[in-house]
């Protein structure tokens, strides 16, 4: 389950209350150090978000905003952050999109046929 965290953390960011991420120090040793990768781009979206040696804590039930969100080449980050843009007011740019062929070459397609 270590590669869905990504977007657990975005489901979390807007669920209501307090999510904790543990056990999870092989995020740091993925294409990113995704830890870091999704708290930084969850804090530049407006989450209340904090960093742990081996996982995070979400302090979920604020809006999220756009914001330019650091993919790092990694394409977990760009699908879940994809997902988040669709329930963040503004505009969202996602660097490094293409990033995601790698695993899913068709996702924004896909993507924009579900929207």
């Amino acid at each position: 389950m270590i590669d869905e965290i990504p977007v657990i953390a975005v489901m979390a960011a807007v669920a209501e209350g307090t999510t904790v991420i543990k056990d999870a120090a092989e995020l740091k040793v993925k294409e990113t150090d995704r830890i870091e990768t999704v708290t930084d781009n969850l804090k530049a979206m407006g989450c209340d978000v904090t960093p742990t040696e081996d996982g995070m804590i979400i302090n979920g039930g604020r809006p999220l905003h756009g914001a330019s969100i650091h993919t790092l080449l990694d394409h977990r980050i760009a699908m879940a952050f994809s997902i988040a843009a669709l329930v963040a007011e503004g505009t969202t740019k996602i660097l490094d999109s293409k990033c995601v062929d790698v695993s899913y070459p068709t996702f924004y397609d896909t993507f924009e046929q579900l929207l």
